[in-house]
């Protein structure tokens, strides 16, 4: 037996304090600290790597996911399209269950989505996952990581830790052809899909199998949603946008309306000015929230026009004062929610509820 200390009541703690327990181990929680050191002489894993290492021993068999966008998404089509070809399959790690709550049921395929702060204290065998994909790697978590050099390493550690690697993937016209005419068929999603396609594969899927997933999926809350249509003006929330990156992205998905951009929040360390070039192109205004919203003005200031709105409730009402027919009024904050809200959903709803208030 032994003793283990579990840091934070999270889900993902008390799952693994749960699996600690059943194996006969004692279990400590500590919560409330900003930080741990420990001595070199301590053994450090994550649940991601507890539970891995679990499910592996009893038989699961685990596709891992990662990247800077969409990863969720990736996720839930291919564990969406596994039970929908009538095979068992689990959306764990980062979204969905934690990795350590599937111990203990009948076993199947685990579909884990890791995150680069679950990678930097997992060490996994070389054959844990029947395989593994890097989706894209873009600026994001430099408040943690420092750098993307960092960041990088830290996402491609999962190319150790599978029987398959896709580090890049190939949009070929027979993936491409699944992946038409679903969420995944445009500019920005179509290479992820791709690696969504390469991974049901590897799961022993059809193309007809695969077809229908693609098919049939419902997309996640709060990921380029629309929530409002009211006098021609679409109202979208992208609240999960919590990069610059993925802020770039949202904007990219609008087509050809022109969008009036709601940013702002918490910012995450990454360089605001990369999203001028599509700014300056597809804006026709932004108004900012939250904690970074002078510093975001002040970076785009230049080239658009930018109005502090400091608060969801002014925001909206001055794009719904702004818009006119044919545009969108688009939440993609670029920033994480915990300055103003409890997390990106909460932003997300409380922007559908205006969004749909009469003016």
């Amino acid at each position: 037996m032994g003793r283990y200390l579990v840091l934070g009541r999270g889900k993902s703690g008390e799952a693994a304090a749960a699996l600690l327990r059943e194996r006969g181990d004692e279990v400590v929680f500590s919560e409330g600290w900003d930080g741990v050191v420990a001595s070199p002489g301590i053994p450090v894993k994550s649940e991601l790597q507890l539970g891995c290492e679990a499910l592996k021993r009893l038989g699961w068999k685990l596709l891992a996911v990662t990247g800077s966008k969409g990863k969720s998404s990736v996720v839930k089509v291919v564990s969406d399209a596994l039970n929908l070809a009538g095979i068992k399959a689990v959306p764990c790690g980062n979204y969905g269950r934690p990795v350590s709550d599937l111990v203990g049921e009948e076993p199947g395929w685990a579909v884990v989505e890791v995150s680069s702060f679950q990678l930097e204290t997992t060490a996994l065998a070389n054959d844990t996952f029947e395989a593994a994909a890097v989706l894209n790697v873009q600026e994001e978590h430099l408040d943690r990581h420092g750098d993307m050099s960092v960041y990088f390493a830290l996402k491609h550690r999962l190319s150790g830790m599978a029987k398959s690697f896709y580090g890049s993937v190939q949009q070929s016209a027979d993936s491409m052809a699944l992946v038409s005419g679903s969420y995944f068929d445009n500019d920005i999603l179509r290479e992820n899909g791709a690696y969504a396609v390469a991974l049901m594969r590897v799961a022993g899927l059809d193309d007809v199998q695969i077809r229908r997933g693609f098919e049939s999926f419902k997309p996640l809350p709060h990921r380029f949603q629309t929530v409002a249509e009211t006098g021609g003006v679409r109202y979208v929330d992208d609240s999960k946008a919590t990069s610059i990156a993925a802020l770039v992205a949202g904007v990219a998905m609008c087509g050809a309306s022109p969008v009036r951009l709601i940013a702002g929040g918490l910012p995450k360390g990454d360089d605001p000015k990369s999203a001028l070039p599509i700014l300056t192109n597809r804006a026709k205004k932004v108004y900012l929230i939250g904690k970074c919203a002078e510093s975001f003005a002040a970076a785009w200031k230049p080239s658009i026009e930018c109005e502090v709105c400091a608060t969801m409730e002014k925001a909206v009402a001055a794009a719904k004062r702004d818009a006119v027919e044919g545009e969108t009024v688009l939440l993609s904050p670029g920033a994480a929610s915990f300055d103003q809200f409890s997390n990106f959903g909460e932003r997300g709803e409380v922007f559908a509820s205006l969004a749909n208030k009469r003016k």
